[in-house]
């Protein structure tokens, strides 16, 4: 079973030293483009996935083609014929992108870790986890070569962090090849730098705004002072007088 505490440190890792090789800002700037990030929002909104994390992938399952499904690339108006198959046919784009998300491994929907190690360990996912648990090569089905753990190309292609090697077909792996797609870290590094709304927290959607309490716009009038009386007598008054003189000799009274 693939340790993916240990895929998402990798991550986290890698993105922290990870460096560009190739310019992404073309592209980048598609990914965010208003018309573009509408879209994704919808689908955001609908699935809790956040919406760069489905902007990168439809460019890298798709080339960002509105006529294509986020699952496999496949024409989202027909049945998918790649894995996943047998998805579809759907009445858009959005609704093959919500069916993807939410009822397609790996299920990103479900995931509540959208740290830069949980988002890229998604990605990597997305993809598969051939690359971190030891990329193989196949032939008639017997494991006939096997390779040390790497970075995935998928998630890392156009940085530092990838070198080499690429899965060319189901269960032919070449470590000789160079993905020639722009991975998916890349991407973000450029969307980020475009966008600033992109962060990495743990949970997708928006922080509820913060309202202030409401302000008052009425002060209740205090008590008005009490009528002048035997009892309380208005300052400076004979009533007044006649009660400090009272006082006085009730005092000499109580010191005799």
């Amino acid at each position: 079973m693939t340790d993916l505490t240990a895929l998402r440190s990798a991550n986290a890792r890698r993105w922290a030293a990870a460096r560009p090789t190739r310019n992404f800002n073309s592209i980048a700037k598609h990914l965010v483009d208003p018309a573009a990030k509408a879209r994704y929002v919808v689908v955001s909104g609908k699935t809790g996935v956040p919406w760069w994390f489905i902007a990168v992938v439809h460019e890298r399952e798709s080339s960002q083609s509105w006529s294509r499904s986020l699952a496999q690339g496949d024409p989202w108006n027909t049945v998918s014929v790649h894995v996943p198959a047998g998805r579809g046919p759907f009445h858009s784009w959005e609704d093959a992108a919500v069916d993807a998300l939410t009822e397609c491994a790996p299920f990103a929907a479900h995931n509540k870790d959208w740290l830069i190690g949980g988002a890229l360990t998604m990605l990597e996912q997305y993809n598969g986890l051939g690359y971190f648990n030891g990329p193989v090569t196949k032939r008639d089905g017997i494991i006939v070569a096997r390779f040390p753990s790497q970075p995935s190309p998928y998630v890392w292609a156009g940085t530092d962090q990838y070198k080499s090697g690429k899965y060319i077909r189901d269960g032919v792996f070449d470590p000789n090849v160079i993905d020639t797609q722009l991975g998916c870290a890349g991407l973000l590094m450029a969307m980020m730098a475009l966008d600033a709304s992109i962060t990495f927290d743990l949970a997708a959607g928006p922080a509820p705004p913060i309202v202030p309490p409401p302000i008052a716009t009425h002060v209740a009038p205090s008590a008005p002072p009490p009528s002048p009386s035997i009892a309380h007598p208005a300052k400076g008054s004979i009533g007044a007088a006649i009660a400090a003189a009272l006082q006085a000799i009730l005092a000499l009274f109580k010191r005799k």
